[in-house]
């Protein structure tokens, strides 16, 4: 979270330093020194304020630093999009909120991407057009996940304009710029380890344009996200 953040959040809330300082519980000159940037806001801070000030996710803090954000499993992935409130998990418990650039590239980053949490990912992208775009670029380009990454934005885009979102389409249309500027060569899959050279030469042939263009051999496709309508 940054003091912009808090800035612009105090204000569309109508409160002064005065009034946010309080209810954050933190002194008014503080306050002003973490909106003008020269101080760090701290995690507990940043979680705090996101709550009151009613924040988006991608002000939370990210809880590593974006290098070493790990992946994870298909079953903590859920939980964490359930925290977000992604509707195919609403019957689970879901973790505290994350930063939802923090969930993508954990899962981006797992070797297998269960196709239940694969079909969420787009969700995520579509419902969270506002993320730290120049971290999670730069650290999808170190572990060379930046066509699964590519193909998860133009998708969250496709749906964007299904939906009539003009601004959220606007946006992800020019991260997809960003990204076919470092688009790999090499072909890369959703679960490596599961795909059978049978499946592949089926993916190779049947997968959609759109999977096609970013190298990415799956099956995903806007038809088949129906939680991201």
């Amino acid at each position: 979270m940054t003091g912009k953040d808090l800035k612009l959040g105090r204000e569309k809330k109508g409160w002064t330093q005065e009034d946010t300082a309080v209810k954050l519980g933190v002194s008014q000159p503080y306050l002003s020194l973490l909106e003008k940037g020269l101080r760090r806001v701290p995690e507990k801070l940043a979680r705090r304020a996101a709550t009151k000030l009613g924040l988006s996710a991608t002000a939370l803090p990210v809880e590593t630093k974006w290098e070493t954000v790990q992946p994870k499993d298909a079953n903590s992935l859920a939980a964490d999009l359930a925290g977000l409130g992604y509707p195919g998990f609403a019957h689970l418990k879901g973790t505290r909120k994350k930063n939802p650039g923090q969930v993508l590239l954990s899962a981006l980053s797992a070797k297998c991407i269960e196709s239940r949490v694969a079909e969420a990912l787009p969700w995520l992208v579509l419902t969270y057009p506002d993320l730290d775009w120049d971290s999670l670029v730069s650290a999808a380009k170190v572990r060379d996940v930046q066509n699964k990454l590519g193909l998860v934005t133009c998708l969250a885009r496709e749906l964007a304009e299904k939906n009539g979102e003009t601004n959220k389409a606007a946006l992800l249309r020019e991260q997809e710029r960003v990204l076919e500027r470092s688009r790999l060569l090499f072909e890369d899959t959703l679960c490596d380890e599961s795909l059978t050279q049978a499946e592949r030469r089926w993916l190779e042939t049947n997968r959609s344009d759109e999977a096609k263009h970013w190298r990415v051999l799956t099956d995903l496709s806007p038809e088949h996200l129906n939680h991201a309508v």
